[in-house]
């Protein structure tokens, strides 16, 4: 017997807004009692400036949760004491492995409460952290949004977690679409999945146009320098003044040291929930595609640990509804049965045609907001002095190290060097992070594209475009006697941790959103 389809309602799930909250996001706590939450929030910015955060939070008594009612109330107190926290953690000159019992004794109660970490997630940052400015707009229009909390006050950041609204809220409908597409699957309805699919592929369309504008109002240099220290989290944070996680203190004085992973759109569960409506199976990064298939009536069983993990930062109803679906989708397995009629074959193919188009766009804002500022990081440092480099540690900063620790495969670059050292030639060492991300992204993109029916369709995803030459008119043309060498295109190692912490390949892990 089949399981039954998901009610969204059993998962606080919005059949118009989707993961975002039914009710808008408080913009303050009604409670007068919250008021020094308030204040500190109102004036988070200009406290993170002149570095005095930490003594009001130090000053800052134990409030209790007991005046919390709603969840609306319950959420926006999530985000304040994640914003809180981040800022105090990641506001000085070195990162704090300490967070006073004046926010961590709530946050933990807030997040259990919730069912998600205490730490500045998706969910804290994007998801309930947002405010129409007309009430009669649509809230999938960005120039109708503004974020509630940010760490610097300024246009780039709010913009960057809106822009993640905006699509969280311009795909919502895809959800309950998606799950009629199931009932109409286990009904032999064709006619509607092909319906439901083509409207699918539709709004994917559209997310793509919400995501490449994140260029208009979000410079890279600022957010990766700015913005995305303060969202890092605590777990391989070594090389960014972390080295044991952060204590959460509570009065006890045991207190044992805690790793969470940052802020990062992998932890989005529309995204998740794309991939698994479609029978799109991720693999460990690295591996080889197999004949193994979902049982029937099943997506395939999802493999890769870091997608796993995120699943652990999503609101708690948001990730078992994940886990919900995965147990009744059966759109690939029905669209694979009836080869043959073409429109619902056209109809399938064309949501993982878009869908794959997202994710290039999204591997090209990974390059512009991560891989390129962390290398012009690291080139300018080489021309400062040590203690200039030195003056001020966090995630940005951590780029400008020397490759060793978390942000260095230790034993892969071990047994690299030994092989070389056999085999008599010149090791080269392999670094971590930005390059295995951009290999998982890109690896996420291909597999995106795997369970296509048509062939054409197969050979379309799978192009590779060339790139454009160096310019040099004389390449190819070396002149007698000259002795004129080809350049190679060479392709840097980039060591970078990234917001949801450091990942390798050989550790299975990368971010299809992880910015």
């Amino acid at each position: 017997m089949l399981a039954p389809i998901p009610d969204l309602a059993n998962y606080g799930i919005s059949p118009t807004h989707g993961f975002l909250p039914d009710v808008l996001p408080l913009t303050r706590l009604p409670d007068p009692y919250y008021n020094k939450w308030e204040a500190i929030a109102a004036n988070l910015q200009a406290l993170i400036l002149s570095k005095r955060l930490r003594g009001v939070i130090d000053r800052l008594p134990v409030l209790s949760t007991i005046g919390l009612e709603h969840d609306a109330e319950w959420r926006r107190a999530y985000v304040l004491l994640s914003f809180m926290a981040h800022g105090y953690i990641w506001g000085g000159d070195s990162p704090s492995d300490r967070l006073p019992s004046s926010i961590s004794v709530p946050l933990l109660k807030v997040s259990e409460h919730l069912e998600v970490p205490p730490v500045a997630t998706y969910a804290a940052v994007c998801l309930w952290n947002f405010k129409p400015l007309f009430m009669d707009e649509d809230i999938d229009n960005l120039e109708n949004l503004a974020s509630l909390c940010t760490f610097t006050g300024g246009i780039d950041e709010s913009w960057f977690y809106l822009v993640s609204v905006a699509m969280e809220a311009r795909g919502a409908p895809i959800v309950p679409l998606m799950l009629r597409a199931i009932a109409a699957a286990r009904e032999d309805d064709a006619k509607a999945v092909t319906s439901c699919l083509s409207t699918f592929a539709e709004r994917l369309d559209d997310l793509t146009t919400l995501l490449v504008r994140m260029h208009e109002s979000c410079d890279p240099n600022i957010f990766y320098n700015r913005i995305r220290p303060f969202l890092a989290g605590s777990k391989n944070m070594g090389e960014a003044g972390l080295p044991n996680g952060v204590i959460y203190e509570d009065g006890t004085g045991t207190e044992a040291y805690r790793q969470y992973a940052g802020g990062s759109n992998a932890q989005s569960s529309l995204i998740q929930f794309f991939d698994i409506v479609l029978g799109i199976t991720h693999r460990p990064t690295g591996e080889k595609p197999t004949k193994e298939r979902g049982r029937e009536g099943h997506a395939p069983a999802p493999k890769h640990n870091f997608i796993m993990e995120m699943r652990q930062y999503m609101p708690g109803p948001h990730a078992r509804f994940l886990q919900d679906v995965q147990g009744v989708a059966n759109i690939r397995e029905y669209v694979e049965q009836n080869k043959d009629n073409k429109p619902l074959s056209v109809a399938y193919d064309a949501c993982l045609s878009m869908l794959r188009a997202l994710r290039d766009k999204h591997i090209a804002i990974v390059t512009r907001y991560i891989v390129l500022p962390s290398r012009e990081v690291r080139a300018r440092s080489r021309s400062r002095s040590p203690e200039v480099a030195r003056r001020k540690v966090n995630l940005a900063t951590a780029s400008r190290q020397q490759p060793q620790g978390i942000a260095y495969d230790a034993r892969g670059a071990a047994a690299t060097a030994q092989k070389a050292a056999d085999d008599g030639k010149k090791s080269a060492l392999k670094g971590t992070g930005g390059t295995a991300l951009i290999s998982f992204l890109k690896q996420a993109r291909d597999e995106t594209g795997e369970p296509a029916i048509e062939e054409w369709t197969k050979r379309f995803m799978s192009r590779v475009h060339k790139g454009p030459g160096q310019n040099d008119f004389f390449a190819g043309k070396p002149e007698e006697g000259a002795g004129l060498l080809m350049s190679h295109t060479v392709t840097e190692e980039v060591e970078m941790p990234g917001l949801a912490g450091t990942w390798t390949i050989d550790d299975d892990v990368g971010g299809i959103c992880n910015y």
